[in-house]
């Protein structure tokens, strides 16, 4: 009921005004946490639109050499659609009276960014279990050199798109850090630096590969790790795409028996594989997981 949603808080009589700087953090937070939803195509679903988004795909026509005066023949444009079903996902947290009147802290900030945090971790966790349905793989489950993650592979993955035809640019590779450290290993003659280039440099210096055959590399624990077998992925950013519904949005029920206050924060999104030949899985087996 309305009249539950009540509390003591800094002489005022309702968490509801700290309502917008909530969601204010909460959303900063998963957008600069989120790893992900910056290297996939974005789409924002309207509200009363359904559920599930249809993207259009649209195949690709071939011009050819006509003579002089020539009749052009219409060329069949083909399409098919990709369909991305919105799911909600959820957390709520109960702020006592005590945490809030006494607590040194800022608990607003506090919620925002726990909130954050878990929504962020959610949406590159189901973005990252799409790399296992790339079409094409490079490298090796096994536990011996064929599956360490070395600079070669992350060439070969990119020869691969751009035999396809995949353009250059919006590229991304994206490796879990058991994985990655043998991929700085590879860069680095096992740390000795002994090769004395750029990349290595920059990966002995501050501990990240940057940028290696024109594509950035990410590491993120939200890739699915499996006694060290992972599978990250090269793709570029329309291999992928995010359907967002509904961003943060956070409500409050008092709980006066508790001394407390429900705080719930829900997001509604899909997730889904556009182009299977914009990207390569990377499968890997990190040498300092057994």
């Amino acid at each position: 009921m309305a009249d539950e949603i009540k509390t003591i808080l800094s002489g005022t009589s309702s968490l509801d005004h700290l309502i917008a700087p909530i969601v204010a953090e909460a959303q900063f937070v998963a957008q600069e946490r989120s790893i992900m939803r910056n290297l996939v195509k974005n789409y924002s679903v309207p509200a009363n639109s359904g559920k599930v988004l249809q993207v259009p795909i649209y195949g690709n026509p071939t011009a050819a050499a006509v003579n002089e005066a020539d009749d052009l023949t219409p060329s069949a444009i083909t399409s098919s659609e990709v369909l991305i079903t919105l799911s909600e996902i959820g957390l709520m947290t109960n702020v006592s009276d005590m945490a809030v009147n006494h607590t040194p802290a800022n608990v607003i900030s506090d919620i925002g960014r726990l909130f954050g945090e878990a929504i962020a971790k959610k949406i590159d966790q189901d973005l990252t279990a799409l790399f296992d349905g790339f079409s094409v793989a490079v490298g090796a489950a096994s536990d011996d050199a064929a599956g360490r993650m070395t600079a070669a592979k992350i060439f070969e993955a990119v020869a691969k798109l751009r035999a396809a035809g995949v353009p250059g640019s919006d590229l991304a590779c994206v490796l879990h850090p058991n994985v990655a450290f043998d991929l700085k290993s590879n860069l680095t003659n096992t740390f000795a630096n002994s090769q004395a280039n750029d990349v290595a440099n920059e990966a002995l210096r501050t501990g990240y590969v940057g940028t290696l055959a024109g594509v950035p590399v990410y590491e993120t624990s939200n890739v699915t790790d499996t006694s060290g077998d992972s599978k990250g992925a090269l793709f570029h950013r329309d291999a992928l795409a995010l359907a967002l519904g509904n961003d943060i949005k956070i409500e409050t029920q008092r709980d006066a028996s508790a001394r407390a206050t429900e705080m719930v924060a829900t997001a509604v999104y899909g997730v889904g594989e556009i182009h299977d030949s914009y990207g390569i899985e990377l499968v890997a087996d990190s040498s300092i997981v057994s």
